[in-house]
This record gives C-alpha cells, sequence and structure tokens, in this order.
C-alpha cells in the first residue's frame, strides 16, 4: 500500500522511497516486529482467558523428570499473532497487484488454518493429538499443490517449472518434463518444510528463532532472482517480480523476532501448529519459487536435523527393536545428555546462522 506514495514523489522527492524493496522490506521488517511486540501482552491474556494451553504436549515423548510442567500453563496458538503481524506488514509495505505474492500470503493464511484447526481441538477438547496426521497431511499437500499449480501458471515463473538448481553446480539440472514428477517433488519441498519446522518447535524460541535465519537467507536469495544483473552474474534463475517476495520475507523475519520477545524461555506463549506450519509451508514454497529448493537442506539445516531424527529414530526402531537417539527430534536427544533448555536453543540457533552462511555460499561457490 505505502508503494502507492511513490506515485507522487514529484511533489514530495523523499516519496521516491517507496519505490524500493529494500526500502519497503526495512519497513516491513520493523513493522512486523513492533507489532508482536507491543500486541504480544494482549495476545497473552487472550489466550490465557480462553484456556488456550496445549495439555501435557511431551507427555509419551519425553520421560516425566524432563517435562517442565509449568509449561502446561503456557498458552499455545500465539501463531495466531505471528501470522496476523505477518499480513498486515506485507499488506501495508508490498505491492498488492503483485500476483507472487498473493499466492504466498494465501497459502501462509491457509496453512495457518490448518494448524489453527489442529490447536483449536487440542485446546479446546483437551486431546493432545488434535486432528489425525493423515487429514493434516492431506490438508498440507492439498494447500501446496494448489500454491505450486498457480506459480507454474504465472509467466514469470513458469518456464523454469521443470528445473532443478543443485548446490555447487553451475547450470540447472533439468528434473523432469513430467508435471506430476515435478509438482510432487514441490509438494514434498514444501510439505517437508511445513512439518521440519513443526518438529523444531519443542523448547522456547528454538523453532522461531531458526526460522529468522532461513527467512533472511531466502529473503537475500530472492532480491537476487528478481534483479537480473544479479541473477545474471550468479547464474541463478531470474524471477521478474521475485524481488518483491523480499518484503514478505522480512515480514517473516520481523515478526519471529518480535515473536521472540515473548516467545524466549521462559515462554509467555507458544506459537502452535498454527505458527509453525505456517512458517515453514511459506518457506518452503519460496524456495520452490527461487529454484533453491536442494538448498534448503543446507540452509534449513536445523529444521532438516531434527526431520531426520524422527524419520532415522522411527526406521531404526521398527527395523532393530533399539533408538538409535535417546529420544527424538534430536532437540531432547541433547536435552537427555545434559544440556539445559538455554544451551540447546542457543546452540542450534549458532547452527542456523553457520547453515544460513553456508547456503549462502552456495550461488557463487559453483
Amino acid at each position: 500500500m505505502f508503494y502507492y506514495l511513490s506515485y507522487f514523489r514529484d511533489s514530495y522527492g523523499p516519496l521516491r522511497l517507496f519505490e524500493y524493496t529494500t526500502f519497503r522490506a526495512g519497513g516491513a521488517l520493523l513493522t512486523a516486529m513492533l507489532i508482536c511486540l507491543f500486541c504480544g501482552p494482549l495476545t497473552v491474556r487472550l489466550l490465557k482467558r480462553f484456556r488456550a494451553q496445549a495439555p501435557g504436549r511431551l507427555d509419551g515423548l519425553v520421560p516425566d523428570e524432563f517435562i517442565d510442567r509449568d509449561k502446561d500453563k503456557t498458552p499455545s496458538m500465539g501463531g495466531l499473532l505471528i501470522v496476523f503481524s505477518i499480513t498486515v506488514s506485507t499488506l501495508l509495505w508490498t505491492v498488492i497487484s503483485n500476483p507472487l505474492v498473493m499466492v504466498f500470503l494465501v497459502t501462509l493464511l491457509a496453512y495457518a488454518a490448518v494448524g489453527f484447526v489442529d490447536d483449536y481441538i487440542k485446546v479446546a477438547y483437551r486431546n493432545r493429538d488434535g486432528i489425525s496426521a493423515r487429514l493434516k497431511l492431506i490438508f498440507q499437500v492439498l494447500i501446496a499443490a494448489v500454491a505450486i499449480l498457480f506459480l507454474n501458471k504465472l509467466p514469470e515463473t513458469g518456464s523454469r517449472f521443470g528445473e532443478l538448481i543443485v548446490p555447487f553446480v553451475s547450470h540447472p539440472v533439468l528434473l523432469s518434463s513430467s508435471t506430476v514428477l515435478v509438482l510432487a517433488f514441490c509438494v514434498f519441498v514444501v510439505v517437508g518444510s511445513s512439518n521440519a519446522v513443526n518438529l523444531t518447535d519443542g523448547k522456547d524460541g528454538l523453532a522461531v528463532g531458526c526460522t529468522i535465519f532461513c527467512s533472511l537467507t531466502y529473503g537475500m536469495i530472492a532480491y537476487l532472482c528478481g534483479h537480473k544483473i544479479f541473477a545474471g552474474y550468479l547464474n541463478i534463475p531470474f524471477i521478474s517480480g521475485a524481488s518483491e517476495v523480499v518484503v514478505l520475507t522480512a515480514a517473516i523475519s520481523g515478526a519471529c523476532i518480535g515473536f521472540l520477545w515473548h516467545n524466549c524461555h521462559p515462554a509467555s506463549m507458544f506459537m502452535g501448529d498454527t505458527g509453525s506450519l505456517a512458517l515453514g509451508g511459506t518457506i518452503g514454497l519460496i524456495a520452490v519459487l527461487v529454484k533453491q529448493e536442494v538448498a534448503l537442506v543446507i540452509i534449513g539445516g536445523v529444521f532438516v536435523m531434527e526431520a531426520l531424527s524422527v524419520i532415522i529414530q522411527i526406521a531404526g526402531f521398527k527395523l532393530t527393536g533399539k533408538r538409535v537417539f535417546l529420544c527424538a527430534p534430536i532437540h531432547h536427544h541433547f536435552e537427555r545428555k545434559g544440556w539445559t533448555e538455554t544451551q540447546i536453543v542457543v546452540r542450534f540457533w549458532i547452527l542456523a546462522g553457520i547453515f544460513a552462511l553456508l547456503g549462502l555460499a552456495t550461488l557463487k561457490l559453483r
């Protein structure tokens, strides 16, 4: 919305700043952060009034001696604040007519809706499991498929639909000319990212802190992809209008920074599936847009670690009857090893920052 103030730059020169994506991205980050900061206390009060505490989140997953029962009193569904902040900030600072932005916003809201229903069932009916895993997965797949098909129909992105860019390889690899196979791969990336962030959300500030690094990194890549000269120099896809997605990624980062103020240990509220599914799904879709799906394994390294630890644990137990880790996801393994919650979170943040830098380095090291 503020972009249109640049139309009056002839009357007042400084208004030309609203033309620049970088300026509006900074504004989006600051706006989302301030909304989360100042609306956080009200959100906590409202969630407590509606008794939005998730019952026994870790029961059956972690031994009782490792469970902080005070956290059962902490309200969940704080992701509503994150999604609200991102949506408002993006609408204020982006070019609303950009179809890419609308696809991402709708995807964000759709994944948030799935997470909200899951969280609502948990808190309203005191059902720790929420909606069934199969039903949740079906909705995630459908939302991802629709979003990806919309991206494929856009002239800015459709020509790149079948390409696969592999880190450290200079030229794109043709994945397949089959729309079905490409769609299946892209859906896997989006749904996998959504669930990986969800699995990481087990310690105060862990998932939201790692998301800051991941979203900022993909924001930089989106900016480069939207700039013809930079894209040509780095030999990455030029996607007209992709730089506008930088405003969205900045809003995500700002919302996460603001939410972290309330979610750091000891957390005032948890984001729940409402936030984690929405953030993960949106980041996965950004990776699909900029054709850096494989790089997500590096950039989102912490999320990959968490998801793989669960897969390895389940597969190992079924095959051998023994557990590979003391507990999964892997942050619970380190908890059992004696790490404090603060140590786990801060060390994983450090890893997230290293993974983000390595991911950016792959754009040049080819």
